[in-house]
């Protein structure tokens, strides 16, 4: 079934004018971050298909130049938070792919001890991943609120350096009540928070124009709230981050929030036990073929930085990080269940 898209009003695409600020080296660091994020869910993906790992797992392959783009315009001394589908955000921010891989094999070496799984990744900038759809917005309107307070009330111990919270999610969790309760605090109280829309067009197996009623979604829901609304080409990292950087730098002057819509596209279903056969194969084949990864190939080959063995070459030195994680995973004991209560706040 094919479903009409709605006309979107990208960010001003601005490619040679990023190239040329971010350089070279700069850029290849990040395509490898981006190829350890694919290399970490395929080599994962297929653990899970093993039985190595249980539980839920959402896979972020086709997205990946959404979080390469906002951490590098954005960095990591901000608050950020996401939904379950949050690899690539804890990757990124820090955690190494040994701790990830451990954490879906449910080992005590884990980023959390084994205790959270595929949908609950951390790091001291991390606010975690989120299982229910929605959870993490209000979570990251009130990390906005400690960055204003923090700013505002002369506290007695030191101030984390961030200036802005953002917090990431799918279209789905735009018709959820904690959105617009959000938003409309936000923008009340003048919060700096980057909620960012990573419109992968599916909620589970519900395509977005089934789903929410008016596209583009930013474009027509901020208005609602008095809030500026952006939209970004989730599949080119070199939009997204130009999209991010100028968000940031405004955010920065007005400590107002924004809403973000970075249209992309899932490679995966819904989760790993989703065959996703609402999509046809020649829709999965059109949207596979803007590889955000394939982009960032075509664009710093085109400009004599990168070429095809360089990127294969790259592309196989990830591959061997994430497979000696799943070494480091096999290898790793099981948590003992006399431990099970340990940090346990409440019970």
């Amino acid at each position: 079934m094919k479903h009409a898209k709605p006309t979107y009003n990208f960010f001003p695409h601005q490619t040679e004018k990023v190239v040329r600020a971010l350089g070279k080296e700069k850029l290849l660091e990040i395509l490898k971050s981006m190829l350890l994020i694919r290399n970490f869910e395929i080599r994962a993906e297929s653990a899970y298909q093993q039985g190595k790992i249980g539980g839920f797992f959402h896979s972020y392959m086709g997205q990946e130049a959404v979080a390469a783009a906002a951490y590098s315009a954005i960095g990591k001394d901000q608050w950020w938070s996401g939904s379950y589908r949050c690899h690539a955000y804890a990757l990124l921010l820090g955690a190494t792919p040994n701790e990830l891989m451990a954490e879906l094999y449910g080992k005590t070496t884990g980023n959390a001890k084994g205790r959270g799984g595929s949908m609950h990744f951390f790091t001291d900038r991390l606010l975690g991943g989120f299982g229910i759809v929605g959870g993490q917005i209000p979570i990251g309107t009130g990390a906005a609120f400690t960055v204003k307070y923090a700013k505002n009330v002369k506290l007695n111990k030191p101030v984390a350096p961030c200036e802005i919270s953002i917090c990431f999610f799918g279209d789905g969790a735009v018709a959820q009540g904690s959105f617009h309760e959000s938003l409309n605090l936000a923008s009340l109280w003048d919060l700096p928070c980057l909620y960012v829309i990573e419109n992968n067009q599916w909620g589970m197996g519900t395509h977005v124009d089934r789903a929410i009623c008016v596209e583009p979604i930013a474009e027509r829901k901020a208005p609602g709230y008095d809030m500026q609304s952006y939209t970004f080409d989730g599949m080119d990292f070199f939009n997204c981050y130009a999209g991010f950087l100028h968000v940031y730098e405004e955010m920065k002057k007005n400590s107002r929030p924004v809403l973000v819509e970075v249209v992309t596209e899932r490679f995966r279903g819904h989760s790993i036990s989703d065959p996703a056969l609402y999509r046809s194969k020649d829709e999965l084949k059109f949207c596979m073929e803007r590889d955000p990864l394939l982009i960032m190939l075509k664009t710093l080959s085109s400009m004599g930085m990168l070429s095809e063995q360089e990127y294969l070459a790259m592309d196989k030195q990830q591959k061997e990080i994430v497979f000696a994680a799943m070494k480091f995973a096999d290898e790793s004991p099981w948590p003992n269940p006399i431990e099970l209560e340990e940090d346990v706040f409440a019970k």
